[in-house]
């Protein structure tokens, strides 16, 4: 068997993921309060077309049927996050009594279905209220609200749930969303956005110790959006750039949780922007994880640019194909971003929490939504991953993203990233080819590819 047929190793976890306010909807039902993202959609001029997340793809209402779709794909897992206000409409206080039994159900229909529920503590959907209070995750006491609502919803469902991701992408909370301000709650400013990210990365240390403390044989991770850099050009400032690049995505969040704080290079260039850090802050950081979620859709290439991010580096333009994001498609990235982080972090497991693209899909016709652009994709992203493990990467799952069609954020419902086709309109699902195609790895255990 040749390097590029390789079955993947006994135990592989396949499944696919969401978050809930990208799929949920009902945004005004069972007593949730409103998230940032509910009055961030409702500004003028901040969400292509107007959209908003109200109805999404109504899996509040749908669940059922999108678990009878998970079996028909031959999941194995589903990670899905938890609304922080469906269980406390303001942030803090007493749980909200409608919001703990929805997801009550849907765990037990999960595990009915023979589904490995993967709960996501945080997928961005910070209650309004707090954000009026204080700032949000720019005060330290959302770290602490946090470990207040981790303790409420792993008394309740850490029973049946196992594996537990605290925090997803910090990167992107705090970068997009209060300094290029593209996410909620829209703000521009570095000391912000350095704040923000600290008071995650104290969240996700706070939260670990939650669970561990609530559930037994629990396993507990974080996961961060990493990508590959390379440096197009090899004089000084290009290097510099890529360098950057990689200390502001990569390193950044990597070194504190593996108990390296902040990077030396990073903290000298943020100078003054740098946030409060108490004693014992990189204690409760680098909290041992069981495993580290990685999200990765693209690599970076970069150069050096006066007027890029960080006044340092921005987008390199190299060849290749792209999705419906301007993402260039190469899964060679990948494979490199997860040796990487094996040989420079050494995680006990890493987990591909979220991987997959956009492309402008045709609507359904007798059942089928032709996809051959998303099959290639994956095809030689799994491959990729495939390789990393052969080269060491302990990489133990591998979550398709995503499920279904969506709200995908600033893009609204313009872009699909779903293996699964949503007709906005009747919200009639229809599973693509590149659905059928993953099901056919999935019980082939990738030997297939």
């Amino acid at each position: 068997m040749s390097d590029r047929a390789r079955a993947f190793p006994d135990g592989f976890l396949w499944g696919a993921a969401t978050a809930s306010y990208q799929i949920e909807g009902a945004v005004r039902e069972g007593g949730r309060g409103e998230s940032i993202w509910d009055r961030f959609t409702h500004t003028p001029g901040k969400i292509a077309n107007g959209d908003t997340g109200d109805v999404a793809v109504d899996h509040y209402h749908r669940w059922p049927e999108d678990i009878r779709i998970m079996q028909e794909l031959a999941l194995g897992a589903y990670r899905f996050s938890i609304a922080w206000p469906r269980i406390q409409p303001t942030g803090r206080g007493a749980a909200n009594a409608e919001g703990l039994d929805f997801y009550d159900r849907l765990v037990d229909g999960l595990l009915a279905a023979d589904i490995e529920p993967w709960v996501t503590l945080y997928h961005w959907d910070l209650p309004q209220a707090l954000q009026d209070a204080g700032g949000g995750w720019a005060h330290r006491s959302t770290a602490d609200a946090f470990a207040e609502y981790t303790d409420i919803v792993t008394r309740r469902l850490g029973d049946r749930v196992k594996h537990w991701i605290t925090i997803n992408e910090p990167w992107v909370v705090s970068y997009l969303g209060s300094l290029i301000g593209i996410h909620a709650p829209g703000n521009h400013s570095l000391p912000e956005t350095l704040a923000v990210a600290h008071h995650l990365l104290l969240a996700h240390g706070h939260a670990a110790d939650v669970v561990r403390t609530n559930v037994r044989d629990s396993q507990v991770g974080i996961t961060l959006n990493l990508s590959h850099v390379y440096a197009e050009g090899d004089g000084e400032l290009d290097q510099l750039a890529g360098s950057v690049a990689d200390g502001a995505l990569n390193r950044w969040f990597l070194d504190p949780v593996f108990g390296r704080e902040y990077p030396a290079d990073l903290v000298e260039r943020f100078g003054d922007a740098m946030p409060e850090i108490r004693p014992g802050d990189f204690d409760v950081i680098a909290r041992e994880t069981d495993f580290l979620g990685i999200n990765s859709y693209n690599p970076m290439h970069v150069r050096h640019d006066p007027n890029g991010l960080l006044g340092v580096f921005g987008e390199a333009p190299v060849g290749g194909d792209r999705t419906a994001m301007g993402w260039i498609v190469e899964p060679d990235g990948l494979r490199d971003l997860l040796v990487r982080v094996h040989d420079d972090y050494a995680p006990k497991a890493i987990v591909i929490t979220e991987n997959g693209s956009a492309w402008n899909d045709p609507e359904p016709v007798e059942g089928r939504v032709p996809d051959p652009a998303r099959i290639d994709y994956l095809h030689g992203h799994l491959l990729a991953v495939n390789e990393a493990i052969a080269k060491g990467a302990p990489v133990q799952g591998y979550f398709a993203w995503s499920l279904l069609d969506n709200f995908e954020w600033g893009e609204g419902y313009a872009k699909r990233f779903g293996i699964v086709y949503v007709n906005y309109d009747t919200q009639e699902r229809t599973i693509k080819d590149s659905g059928r195609f993953y099901r056919e790895v999935i019980e082939a255990n990738g030997e297939n590819l």
